[in-house]
């Protein structure tokens, strides 16, 4: 992690949850802030998993990816004392790499218009699950071969609506946009969608 994030982790006394599946998000923070290096281990530990996945889906399969993990971390350990609710890291962690995400595709998109950079579809095979739906997979993949075309607010709320299952709410307190600003993102998103969608069947 960029020697940022810490790698060790100390085994010194641990709160724990009574189902003794370990110390609560909560409890992890508190811990953290108050610069217990195994509580900011056992947040990375906890969450880098889910976040990758997200990273991946947003960006691609890329260090790209990798990076606005270690960066999300690193900027989220960095402002924990300002995490108003200390249960909600998880949700506040994927605001910031959402928040990152978008600055990346925005960065991207402008290469690629300067001829600096060549556009990579998503590949929808290295993030769609190998025990998913039928149905499911057919959807995903018309999800992904459009989302290249989008714009980067555009792209993550359609991913955060079609792929993450997030609700309207969720998005916009992950995005940190309004309801009605999600939802006209979502129209515009959905309208792309449904043209390649119909463009397929001809």
């Amino acid at each position: 992690m960029r020697g940022k994030v810490p790698c060790n982790v100390v085994t010194e006394s641990r709160p724990s949850t009574k189902s003794g599946a370990g110390p609560t998000d909560a409890a992890l923070v508190i811990a953290a802030r108050a610069g217990e290096v195994w509580a900011q281990e056992a947040l990375f530990v906890r969450h880098a998993g889910r976040l990758l996945g997200l990273a991946q889906r947003m960006l691609g399969a890329s260090d790209e990816a990798d990076d606005l993990v270690q960066d999300s971390f690193v900027r989220a350990l960095s402002r924990l004392n300002g995490l108003d609710n200390p249960q909600a890291f998880a949700a506040w962690l994927t605001s910031i790499a959402v928040h990152g995400a978008q600055k990346r595709l925005r960065r991207r998109r402008l290469l690629i218009r300067l001829g600096l950079r060549v556009a990579e579809p998503l590949d929808p095979d290295l993030t769609i699950s190998p025990v998913a739906p039928a149905e499911v997979v057919s959807e995903l993949r018309a999800v992904y071969a459009v989302v290249a075309r989008l714009s980067a607010e555009e792209r993550i709320a359609l991913l955060l609506r079609r792929v993450e299952g997030l609700d309207l709410a969720e998005i916009a307190q992950t995005m940190q946009i309004s309801l009605a600003t999600v939802k006209r993102r979502l129209v515009s998103a959905e309208k792309h969608l449904q043209i390649l969608v119909n463009h397929s069947e001809r």
